[in-house]
């Protein structure tokens, strides 16, 4: 069977490939920013946590064995315990700084709750696998690379209405997915 590209990827930079973290790292960024985003609701701290997650999974590559053929769901665990680190931070500051409460700071967070989970990024990743060539690129392109649906099409060379359209499908199929998922 032949390697995914994030299991080329990940074995080359494993052995110190910085090129190929490099391109671990566009192909997802996006998704590990949107997933502590959900967790800190802050975009300050989500990029933070984002970068951070990345400087771990450039220090724990050597050691890793990648189960499955997309490395997100190891990189989505990696971000759940850095924004746990950064949730644990904001409230030790907050109790040091001042006695009122933070609104916006929950009293209990269970990050379980609020993260992708590994079985879902791997469902979620099979799901992508199963569509078009067309497709995957449409997705790639505006969802993790947060192109504009013009650009994309530009890039593609497909018309606008092509790009929203398909991509529409593409979002509906990934939530029924995500559902039939967590009803599991």
């Amino acid at each position: 069977m032949p390697q995914t590209s994030d299991q080329k990827w990940a074995a080359q930079a494993a052995a110190g490939d910085e090129s190929a973290f490099r391109e671990l790292y566009r192909l997802h960024v996006r998704p590990v920013y949107w997933i502590a985003h959900g967790i800190l609701g802050s975009p300050a701290d989500a990029e933070d946590v984002a970068q951070e997650t990345f400087v771990t999974a450039w220090r724990k590559l050597p050691g890793l064995e990648l189960q499955g053929t997309s490395i997100l769901p190891w990189l989505a665990t990696i971000c759940r315990f850095q924004a746990a680190n950064r949730l644990r931070q904001r409230r030790r500051d907050q109790a040091h700084t001042t006695d009122a409460v933070d609104d916006a700071l929950p009293s209990t967070v269970s990050v379980e709750e609020q993260v992708i989970t590994a079985a879902l990024a791997e469902r979620i990743a099979a799901e992508v696998g199963t569509l078009s060539e067309l497709d995957r690129a449409i997705f790639r392109l505006c969802a993790s690379e947060g192109y504009a649906y013009q650009a994309a099409a530009d890039e593609l060379g497909v018309s606008h209405a092509i790009v929203r359209n398909r991509l529409s499908r593409v979002r509906t199929r990934l939530r029924g997915a995500v559902k039939e998922a967590s009803d599991a």
